[in-house]
This record gives structure tokens, C-alpha cells and sequence, in this order.
């Protein structure tokens, strides 16, 4: 609904995301969040969703970007949540170059810039 991160996984180069979202949905389960629909890009497609919504019961609603090339501005519904979430995250040095050794380090980086940004908006 309003973009915040609910959970996070940093993982190496060459896994789709399509492969992570097994781990990442049991984190998110975990918590027991009471989201039930789940907005996620083009890179969330095919039987993953339905893998998804039998064994974690949440809903992944793909918001494909279209590539037309129009003269007036129209953001698309819904997508604008998530690369707003990725524009905040761009404002933080740290997250634009990779100098962290290790992924749980990453990970923390992401997560100090999601807190950073959740009490700016408070």
C-alpha cells in the first residue's frame, strides 16, 4: 500500500529473483505480516505466482511496465509504488556501489536505509 519494505534478501549475481522468492516469502511469513497482496515487477511471472499463493496464501500482483513511448505522463496504477521504494533507496550513497564483503552486510545496509526512510516519513 505505501511502498515500505516488509522484508529483504540479498543474494549472489547470477540467481533470478524468480528463485529467491521461496526463501523471501518464509521471511515474510515469519513475521506474520498481515499482508495478503504482494506488488512485485515483471521479474515475478509465470507458475512462481501460483507457487506462491498455494503455500504462503499471498497474492502477487505483477505491474508490468509498458515501453511505449508516450508525449503526456501517466503513471501507471501501482506501479509507481515500487519505483518510488527504489527511488528512495537511490538517495543512499552506500546502496549504489557494492562495498560491503559480505551479503548479510548488504542486507543491513538495506535495512538501516528502509528505517532511515520510514522516519522521514513519520
Amino acid at each position: 500500500k505505501n511502498g515500505f519494505l516488509l522484508a529483504i534478501m540479498v543474494t549472489v549475481a547470477n540467481v533470478h529473483d524468480s528463485k529467491a522468492v521461496d526463501f523471501l516469502m518464509r521471511t515474510l511469513a515469519y513475521f506474520l505480516s498481515p499482508v495478503k497482496i504482494i506488488l512485485a515487477d515483471g521479474g515475478y511471472r509465470g507458475e512462481i505466482i501460483e507457487q506462491v499463493k498455494n503455500k504462503f496464501a499471498y497474492l502477487i500482483n505483477v505491474v508490468m511496465r509498458n515501453d511505449e513511448k508516450k508525449t503526456d505522463f501517466k503513471p501507471f496504477s501501482k506501479r509507481w509504488i515500487i519505483e518510488r521504494t527504489f527511488s528512495w533507496f537511490d538517495n543512499d550513497r552506500r546502496l549504489c556501489r557494492n562495498y560491503e564483503l559480505l551479503m548479510e552486510n548488504s542486507e543491513n545496509m538495506v535495512k538501516l536505509s528502509a528505517i532511515k526512510n520510514l522516519l522521514n516519513k513519520i
